[in-house]
């Protein structure tokens, strides 16, 4: 895979202006040293290595760095402080800049973690967390279908009640991590009522009998896979949280996650706007440069404003979570909506500026464009995102700000 850094960048560099908005705390700033001088020591990976050895190559690596030290609920505290949201977008947009599987190890394995971190028993926690943390267990978070991506009510897989524990049949797909994971966060339909009340949250590990794998190919190489139960049994204690009470899990998983999408969206624009930069810098047009074309320069202002806009959205998104705000959710949902779909603008744009050579198999703004593309369908694409973000404005109050006087 080619490395994304962006020729004469510093890899995993993160803004120093926006490092000094009061919505971070001095362990951000370490964390985001830490993070860098990672970032700069990361070597690319050898010609022709599989995605999947990729993976676990660097998830090791991470967890060796101490960079996944924060999944362990027995960590002391100052090393789960560098888990909390403000520090995870940090995380994400440094490697996002930097490395794409690297973020995508990273990602993966707190968004497998999170819900075991925040609802999974005393013995769940100690039995999987110590390992994910180390970067030797790995995880997936198991939820979509081929017939419901996002519409959680409309999920089919069944777990069926048996002694003991439950049979699991049927399949999930487009499983992030789903063919090198060791355990998957499986949400399935256990039947307590319709639609979202009838889920369940399983944790399962990866060699059980009757679960079988299926490796997805993606336009940008990742580990993705159907995982197909065929009665796979689980035990009663493999069970999230309680019977019925999968939904919640999903929701609330998915809904802390999204913001860390949008920092890695940042990430990956950054270093497109890196490269574009070099390259209009450099490259001779009509007795001067490239970036002195006003249209050029239009673009390169358009870019910037939508860094900076993004930059803040996430760093909101990720206080408000922090703080635990009643609506962190919608700024989450705002975070990843409009830094995902800025990113995809400033990658395009970045392709535009290399010209022919911006369209080159394994050349960096080709491997981006196929990179970003995903990000805004991520945990929930960006139609459901508005769609979150427009229910909050539902509620019945005066149809005009003047009304009612």
């Amino acid at each position: 895979m080619p490395p994304t850094a962006a020729p004469g960048a510093t890899a995993g560099r993160l803004d120093p202006e926006i490092l000094r908005l009061p919505f971070y705390e001095p362990h951000h700033l370490g964390l985001a040293r830490r993070i860098s001088r990672w970032c700069e020591e990361l070597k690319p990976a050898p010609d022709g290595e599989d995605p999947r050895e990729t993976g676990r190559r660097l998830l090791r690596a991470l967890g060796d760095a101490g960079l996944l030290a924060h999944l362990d609920p027995d960590a002391a505290e100052e090393v789960r402080r560098d888990g909390d949201f403000r520090g995870l977008c940090l995380v994400r947009e440094a490697l996002a800049r930097t490395d794409d599987l690297a973020d995508f190890a990273f990602s993966v394995q707190v968004l497998a973690a999170l819900p075991i971190l925040r609802y999974g028993t005393a013995e769940q926690r100690r039995r999987h967390l110590p390992g994910m943390a180390a970067g030797r267990t790995s995880g997936s978070f198991a939820v979509s279908e081929e017939q419901a991506g996002s519409d959680l009510a409309a999920l089919a897989l069944r777990a069926e009640r048996v002694e003991g524990g439950y049979l699991l049949d049927g399949a999930k797909t487009w499983v992030a991590c789903g063919s090198t994971a060791d355990l998957h966060c499986v949400l399935a339909r256990t039947g307590e009522g319709p639609g979202l009340l009838g889920l369940t949250a399983f944790l399962v590990p990866a060699d059980l009998p009757g679960l079988h794998t299926e490796q997805v190919a993606l336009t940008a190489p990742r580990s993705l896979a159907t995982l197909s139960f065929d009665r796979c049994p689980v035990p009663e204690s493999s069970v999230l949280g309680r019977p019925g009470g999968g939904a919640v899990i999903a929701l609330d998983t998915l809904a802390r996650a999204r913001m860390t999408v949008g920092a890695a969206a940042l990430g990956f624009a950054r270093c497109a706007r890196d490269a574009a930069l070099t390259r209009a810098r450099s490259r001779p047009m009509q007795g001067g440069r490239l970036f002195d074309l006003d249209t050029v320069k239009a673009g390169f202002a358009d870019t910037e404003v939508k860094l900076n806009a993004a930059a803040l959205l996430v760093a909101r998104a990720a206080w408000e979570a922090d703080r635990a705000a009643p609506g962190f959710a919608r700024h989450s949902s705002i975070a990843k909506l409009y830094a995902t779909e800025a990113a995809q603008q400033v990658v395009d744009a970045c392709v535009q500026v290399f010209g022919a050579a911006g369209l080159v198999s394994g050349s960096l703004p080709e491997s981006l464009y196929r990179q970003i593309r995903s990000l805004r369908i991520y945990e929930g694409a960006s139609e459901v995102q508005r769609a979150i973000i427009a229910e909050v404005l539902a509620p019945a109050g005066p149809a005009h700000p003047r009304e009612g006087r």
